[in-house]
Protein backbone atom coordinates (compact mmCIF):
# COMPACT_ATOMS: atom_id res chain seq x y z
CA UNK A 1 0.00 0.00 0.00
CA UNK A 2 1.40 3.38 -1.03
CA UNK A 3 0.21 6.42 0.91
CA UNK A 4 1.43 9.95 0.31
CA UNK A 5 1.56 11.83 3.61
CA UNK A 6 1.43 15.61 4.08
CA UNK A 7 2.27 17.19 7.44
CA UNK A 8 2.02 20.97 7.79
CA UNK A 9 0.78 21.39 11.37
CA UNK A 10 3.61 23.79 12.22
CA UNK A 11 6.98 24.55 10.64
CA UNK A 12 8.35 21.25 9.29
CA UNK A 13 7.97 19.33 6.05
CA UNK A 14 9.75 16.25 4.74
CA UNK A 15 12.91 17.46 3.00
CA UNK A 16 12.07 21.12 3.72
CA UNK A 17 12.84 22.41 7.23
CA UNK A 18 12.18 25.97 8.42
CA UNK A 19 14.43 26.02 11.50
CA UNK A 20 16.91 28.51 10.06
CA UNK A 21 14.07 30.75 8.88
CA UNK A 22 12.54 31.03 12.37
CA UNK A 23 15.79 31.02 14.39
CA UNK A 24 16.27 34.84 14.46
CA UNK A 25 12.82 35.23 16.03
CA UNK A 26 13.33 32.67 18.81
CA UNK A 27 10.29 30.63 17.79
CA UNK A 28 7.85 29.83 15.02
CA UNK A 29 6.27 32.80 13.23
CA UNK A 30 2.90 31.49 11.91
CA UNK A 31 2.69 33.78 8.89
CA UNK A 32 6.19 32.85 7.75
CA UNK A 33 5.52 29.15 8.27
CA UNK A 34 2.39 29.36 6.14
CA UNK A 35 4.16 31.17 3.34
CA UNK A 36 6.95 28.59 3.26
CA UNK A 37 4.48 25.67 3.17
CA UNK A 38 2.56 27.34 0.35
CA UNK A 39 5.74 27.85 -1.64
CA UNK A 40 7.44 24.51 -0.98
CA UNK A 41 4.65 21.93 -0.91
CA UNK A 42 3.82 21.98 -4.65
CA UNK A 43 7.53 21.54 -5.35
CA UNK A 44 8.20 18.83 -2.76
CA UNK A 45 5.55 16.34 -3.85
CA UNK A 46 6.76 16.01 -7.48
CA UNK A 47 10.33 15.88 -6.20
CA UNK A 48 9.55 12.98 -3.85
CA UNK A 49 7.76 11.03 -6.60
CA UNK A 50 10.63 11.64 -8.99
CA UNK A 51 13.16 10.34 -6.46
CA UNK A 52 11.01 7.22 -5.99
CA UNK A 53 10.66 6.85 -9.77
CA UNK A 54 6.90 6.58 -9.46
CA UNK A 55 4.07 8.48 -11.17
CA UNK A 56 1.61 10.29 -8.92
CA UNK A 57 -1.23 7.96 -9.88
CA UNK A 58 0.76 5.03 -8.41
CA UNK A 59 -0.27 6.03 -4.90
CA UNK A 60 -3.26 4.34 -3.24
CA UNK A 61 -4.31 7.22 -0.96
CA UNK A 62 -3.43 10.71 0.23
CA UNK A 63 -3.16 11.54 3.94
CA UNK A 64 -2.86 14.99 5.50
CA UNK A 65 -2.84 16.36 9.03
CA UNK A 66 -6.29 17.63 10.02
CA UNK A 67 -5.23 19.01 13.40
CA UNK A 68 -4.21 20.04 15.96
CA UNK A 69 -1.74 22.74 14.93
CA UNK A 70 -1.41 26.24 13.50
CA UNK A 71 -4.57 26.94 11.52
CA UNK A 72 -2.85 28.76 8.68
CA UNK A 73 -0.26 26.00 8.22
CA UNK A 74 -2.77 23.17 8.53
CA UNK A 75 -4.93 24.76 5.85
CA UNK A 76 -2.16 24.61 3.25
CA UNK A 77 -1.44 20.88 3.62
CA UNK A 78 -5.05 19.81 4.10
CA UNK A 79 -6.31 21.77 1.07
CA UNK A 80 -3.48 20.55 -1.11
CA UNK A 81 -4.08 16.94 -0.06
CA UNK A 82 -7.81 17.12 -0.77
CA UNK A 83 -7.23 18.69 -4.18
CA UNK A 84 -4.62 16.08 -5.08
CA UNK A 85 -6.89 13.22 -3.98
CA UNK A 86 -9.74 14.55 -6.10
CA UNK A 87 -7.47 15.01 -9.10
CA UNK A 88 -6.16 11.44 -8.80
CA UNK A 89 -9.53 9.91 -7.77
CA UNK A 90 -7.88 8.46 -4.67
CA UNK A 91 -9.12 8.29 -1.06
CA UNK A 92 -8.22 11.20 1.20
CA UNK A 93 -7.61 10.54 4.90
CA UNK A 94 -7.47 13.23 7.55
CA UNK A 95 -5.07 12.28 10.35
CA UNK A 96 -4.84 13.57 13.91
CA UNK A 97 -1.32 14.93 14.41
CA UNK A 98 -1.11 13.40 17.89
CA UNK A 99 -2.20 9.98 16.64
CA UNK A 100 0.65 10.22 14.15
CA UNK A 101 3.08 10.78 17.01
CA UNK A 102 1.67 7.79 18.91
CA UNK A 103 2.23 5.60 15.86
CA UNK A 104 5.70 6.91 14.94
CA UNK A 105 7.70 4.66 17.34
CA UNK A 106 6.27 1.59 15.61
CA UNK A 107 7.06 2.76 12.08
CA UNK A 108 10.55 3.83 13.15
CA UNK A 109 11.23 0.36 14.56
CA UNK A 110 9.38 -1.47 11.75
CA UNK A 111 7.03 -3.10 14.25
CA UNK A 112 3.36 -3.87 13.90
CA UNK A 113 1.18 -1.68 16.11
CA UNK A 114 0.44 -3.62 19.30
CA UNK A 115 -2.49 -2.47 21.40
CA UNK A 116 -2.86 -1.73 24.24
CA UNK A 117 0.07 0.51 25.16
CA UNK A 118 0.85 3.78 26.88
CA UNK A 119 2.14 6.56 24.65
CA UNK A 120 4.23 9.51 25.75
CA UNK A 121 4.32 12.53 23.44
CA UNK A 122 6.83 15.21 24.44
CA UNK A 123 7.29 18.03 21.94
CA UNK A 124 7.28 21.80 21.62
CA UNK A 125 3.52 21.96 21.61
CA UNK A 126 2.42 18.86 23.52
CA UNK A 127 3.31 16.85 26.59
CA UNK A 128 0.85 14.08 27.37
CA UNK A 129 0.41 10.46 28.35
CA UNK A 130 -2.23 8.44 26.51
CA UNK A 131 -3.61 4.96 27.09
CA UNK A 132 -4.02 3.51 23.59
CA UNK A 133 -6.72 0.82 23.56
CA UNK A 134 -7.04 0.60 19.77
CA UNK A 135 -7.36 2.81 16.72
CA UNK A 136 -9.45 5.89 17.61
CA UNK A 137 -9.72 4.66 21.22
CA UNK A 138 -7.46 6.73 23.45
CA UNK A 139 -7.77 7.73 27.10
CA UNK A 140 -5.87 10.69 28.50
CA UNK A 141 -3.79 9.70 31.52
CA UNK A 142 -2.04 13.02 32.01
CA UNK A 143 -1.00 16.20 30.22
CA UNK A 144 0.75 19.47 30.89
CA UNK A 145 -1.17 22.16 32.72
CA UNK A 146 1.04 24.94 31.35
CA UNK A 147 4.15 24.80 29.15
CA UNK A 148 4.97 21.74 27.08
CA UNK A 149 8.39 20.19 27.69
CA UNK A 150 9.82 21.40 24.38
CA UNK A 151 8.38 24.87 24.98
CA UNK A 152 10.13 24.98 28.36
CA UNK A 153 13.45 24.09 26.70
CA UNK A 154 12.99 26.93 24.19
CA UNK A 155 12.04 29.50 26.85
CA UNK A 156 14.90 28.60 29.18
CA UNK A 157 17.36 28.70 26.28
CA UNK A 158 16.14 32.17 25.32
CA UNK A 159 16.40 33.30 28.95
CA UNK A 160 20.11 32.47 29.14
CA UNK A 161 20.93 33.72 25.65
CA UNK A 162 20.97 30.49 23.64
CA UNK A 163 19.57 30.36 20.07
CA UNK A 164 16.35 28.66 18.89
CA UNK A 165 15.53 25.79 18.96
CA UNK A 166 16.46 25.51 22.61
CA UNK A 167 16.47 21.73 23.10
CA UNK A 168 19.68 20.91 21.20
CA UNK A 169 21.44 24.00 22.60
CA UNK A 170 20.65 23.16 26.23
CA UNK A 171 21.67 19.55 25.65
CA UNK A 172 24.99 20.73 24.20
CA UNK A 173 25.63 22.96 27.23
CA UNK A 174 24.49 20.29 29.71
CA UNK A 175 27.16 17.83 28.58
CA UNK A 176 29.76 20.00 30.33
CA UNK A 177 27.68 20.68 33.44
CA UNK A 178 26.80 19.11 36.78
CA UNK A 179 23.13 18.02 36.84
CA UNK A 180 23.11 18.14 40.64
CA UNK A 181 24.44 21.71 40.89
CA UNK A 182 21.04 23.35 41.39
CA UNK A 183 18.08 21.98 43.34
CA UNK A 184 15.34 22.60 40.78
CA UNK A 185 11.72 21.55 41.44
CA UNK A 186 9.92 18.48 40.02
CA UNK A 187 6.22 18.93 39.35
CA UNK A 188 3.37 16.89 40.85
CA UNK A 189 5.36 14.35 42.87
CA UNK A 190 2.21 12.44 43.89
CA UNK A 191 2.27 8.90 42.45
CA UNK A 192 -1.34 9.02 41.26
CA UNK A 193 -0.95 12.39 39.49
CA UNK A 194 0.20 11.95 35.91
CA UNK A 195 -0.04 15.60 34.89
CA UNK A 196 2.98 17.74 34.03
CA UNK A 197 3.93 21.33 34.86
CA UNK A 198 7.11 23.07 33.71
CA UNK A 199 6.21 26.67 34.53
CA UNK A 200 7.55 26.46 38.08
CA UNK A 201 10.76 24.87 36.83
CA UNK A 202 11.17 27.67 34.29
CA UNK A 203 10.63 30.28 37.03
CA UNK A 204 13.22 28.59 39.24
CA UNK A 205 15.77 28.71 36.43
CA UNK A 206 15.04 32.42 35.95
CA UNK A 207 15.52 33.02 39.68
CA UNK A 208 18.90 31.27 39.78
CA UNK A 209 20.09 32.96 36.60
CA UNK A 210 19.04 36.51 37.47
CA UNK A 211 20.35 36.23 41.03
CA UNK A 212 23.74 34.88 39.90
CA UNK A 213 25.58 37.49 37.80
CA UNK A 214 28.66 35.25 37.73
CA UNK A 215 26.86 33.10 35.14
CA UNK A 216 27.46 35.77 32.50
CA UNK A 217 31.20 35.84 33.17
CA UNK A 218 31.85 32.19 34.10
CA UNK A 219 30.42 29.79 31.46
CA UNK A 220 30.63 26.74 33.75
CA UNK A 221 27.75 28.17 35.80
CA UNK A 222 25.53 28.24 32.73
CA UNK A 223 26.62 24.68 31.92
CA UNK A 224 25.57 23.56 35.41
CA UNK A 225 22.22 25.35 35.13
CA UNK A 226 21.47 23.73 31.76
CA UNK A 227 22.45 20.31 33.12
CA UNK A 228 20.26 20.76 36.20
CA UNK A 229 17.30 21.95 34.13
CA UNK A 230 17.63 19.07 31.66
CA UNK A 231 17.85 16.56 34.52
CA UNK A 232 14.68 17.97 36.13
CA UNK A 233 12.68 17.63 32.89
CA UNK A 234 14.00 14.13 32.23
CA UNK A 235 13.27 12.96 35.79
CA UNK A 236 9.63 14.05 35.55
CA UNK A 237 9.04 12.57 32.09
CA UNK A 238 10.61 9.24 33.00
CA UNK A 239 8.96 8.89 36.40
CA UNK A 240 5.47 9.68 35.18
CA UNK A 241 5.81 7.48 32.08
CA UNK A 242 6.69 4.45 34.19
CA UNK A 243 3.88 5.27 36.63
CA UNK A 244 1.42 5.53 33.72
CA UNK A 245 2.34 2.08 32.42
CA UNK A 246 1.87 0.63 35.90
CA UNK A 247 -1.49 2.32 36.43
CA UNK A 248 -2.78 1.33 32.99
CA UNK A 249 -1.64 -2.28 33.55
CA UNK A 250 -0.01 -2.64 30.16
CA UNK A 251 3.41 -3.87 29.11
CA UNK A 252 4.45 -1.40 26.40
CA UNK A 253 5.53 2.24 26.41
CA UNK A 254 5.84 4.03 23.07
CA UNK A 255 7.50 7.45 23.17
CA UNK A 256 7.83 10.16 20.54
CA UNK A 257 7.99 13.91 19.97
CA UNK A 258 10.88 16.29 19.40
CA UNK A 259 12.04 16.21 23.04
CA UNK A 260 12.80 12.49 22.57
CA UNK A 261 15.80 13.52 20.45
CA UNK A 262 17.45 14.26 23.80
CA UNK A 263 20.00 11.51 24.47
CA UNK A 264 19.78 11.72 28.26
CA UNK A 265 16.01 11.25 28.12
CA UNK A 266 16.33 8.25 25.82
CA UNK A 267 19.00 6.67 28.04
CA UNK A 268 17.06 7.26 31.28
CA UNK A 269 13.86 5.86 29.78
CA UNK A 270 15.70 2.77 28.58
CA UNK A 271 17.21 2.16 32.01
CA UNK A 272 13.95 2.76 33.92
CA UNK A 273 11.92 0.54 31.60
CA UNK A 274 14.53 -2.22 31.77
CA UNK A 275 14.32 -2.18 35.56
CA UNK A 276 10.50 -2.20 35.49
CA UNK A 277 10.25 -4.90 32.82
CA UNK A 278 8.52 -2.56 30.35
CA UNK A 279 8.74 -3.03 26.58
CA UNK A 280 10.03 0.38 25.49
CA UNK A 281 9.56 1.51 21.88
CA UNK A 282 11.32 4.78 21.06
CA UNK A 283 10.95 6.62 17.78
CA UNK A 284 14.17 7.26 15.94
CA UNK A 285 15.18 10.97 15.99
CA UNK A 286 14.10 11.33 12.35
CA UNK A 287 10.55 10.31 13.34
CA UNK A 288 10.49 12.20 16.66
CA UNK A 289 9.97 15.63 15.16
CA UNK A 290 6.92 16.43 13.03
CA UNK A 291 7.17 14.44 9.82
CA UNK A 292 4.97 13.29 6.94
CA UNK A 293 5.98 9.65 7.42
CA UNK A 294 4.03 9.33 10.65
CA UNK A 295 0.94 10.79 8.97
CA UNK A 296 1.15 8.47 5.97
CA UNK A 297 1.94 5.49 8.19
CA UNK A 298 -1.01 6.10 10.50
CA UNK A 299 -3.38 6.35 7.52
CA UNK A 300 -1.95 3.20 5.92
CA UNK A 301 -2.23 1.18 9.13
CA UNK A 302 -5.84 2.25 9.69
CA UNK A 303 -6.75 1.40 6.09
CA UNK A 304 -5.08 -2.00 6.45
CA UNK A 305 -7.07 -2.56 9.66
CA UNK A 306 -10.30 -2.06 7.73
CA UNK A 307 -11.12 1.41 9.04
CA UNK A 308 -13.06 3.48 6.52
CA UNK A 309 -11.16 6.50 5.12
CA UNK A 310 -12.36 9.72 6.70
CA UNK A 311 -11.60 13.32 5.86
CA UNK A 312 -13.38 16.33 7.29
CA UNK A 313 -14.40 19.27 5.18
CA UNK A 314 -12.12 21.56 7.11
CA UNK A 315 -9.12 21.66 9.41
CA UNK A 316 -9.45 21.52 13.20
CA UNK A 317 -6.63 23.48 14.93
CA UNK A 318 -7.80 22.19 18.34
CA UNK A 319 -8.66 18.66 17.23
CA UNK A 320 -8.98 16.38 20.25
CA UNK A 321 -7.36 12.96 20.28
CA UNK A 322 -9.58 11.71 23.07
CA UNK A 323 -13.18 10.79 22.31
CA UNK A 324 -15.41 11.33 25.36
CA UNK A 325 -16.12 8.20 27.33
CA UNK A 326 -19.76 7.29 28.19
CA UNK A 327 -20.81 9.45 31.16
CA UNK A 328 -17.21 10.65 31.35
CA UNK A 329 -16.32 7.47 33.22
CA UNK A 330 -12.56 6.87 33.05
CA UNK A 331 -12.93 3.54 34.86
CA UNK A 332 -14.84 2.06 31.90
CA UNK A 333 -11.79 2.51 29.68
CA UNK A 334 -9.46 1.04 32.26
CA UNK A 335 -11.79 -1.94 32.65
CA UNK A 336 -11.82 -2.45 28.89
CA UNK A 337 -8.04 -2.44 28.83
CA UNK A 338 -7.82 -5.02 31.62
CA UNK A 339 -10.34 -7.29 29.88
CA UNK A 340 -8.40 -7.01 26.62
CA UNK A 341 -5.16 -7.95 28.37
CA UNK A 342 -6.83 -10.95 30.05
CA UNK A 343 -8.10 -12.21 26.68
CA UNK A 344 -4.62 -11.93 25.23
CA UNK A 345 -3.13 -13.83 28.14
CA UNK A 346 -5.60 -16.69 27.60
CA UNK A 347 -4.28 -17.02 24.04
CA UNK A 348 -7.70 -16.61 22.48
CA UNK A 349 -7.65 -16.53 18.66
CA UNK A 350 -6.75 -13.05 17.50
CA UNK A 351 -7.43 -11.42 14.16
CA UNK A 352 -4.37 -11.81 11.99
CA UNK A 353 -2.53 -8.70 10.89
CA UNK A 354 -3.59 -7.60 7.45
CA UNK A 355 -0.05 -6.60 6.62
CA UNK A 356 3.25 -7.52 8.19
CA UNK A 357 5.72 -4.82 9.29
CA UNK A 358 7.60 -3.38 6.32
CA UNK A 359 4.85 -4.04 3.74
CA UNK A 360 3.45 -0.54 3.95
CA UNK A 361 5.26 2.23 2.08
CA UNK A 362 5.02 5.72 3.51
CA UNK A 363 6.42 9.00 2.24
Amino acid sequence: MRVLGIETSCDEQVISSQVELHRPYGGVVPEMATREHLRNLPLLVPQVMKELNLPLDAIDAVAATEGPGLASSLLIGHSYGRALAVALSKPMIGVNHLEGHLYSPFIANRRAVEFPFVGLIASGGHTLLAHALGWDRYVKLGSTVDDAAGEAFDKVAKLIGLPYPGGPEIERMAVKGNPEAFGLPRSFPERDNLNFSFSGLKTAVRFFYEKSPQMQSEPEWAHDLCASFQKAVVDVLVRKSVQAVTQARVERLAVSGGVLCNKMLRDELEFACYEAGIDLIVAEPLFCTDNAGMIAGTAAEKLAAGIEPHCGDDIHPNLDLFAPEPNGDFARSMSAAIKLKNRQQKDLPQKENVMAPGEIEVW
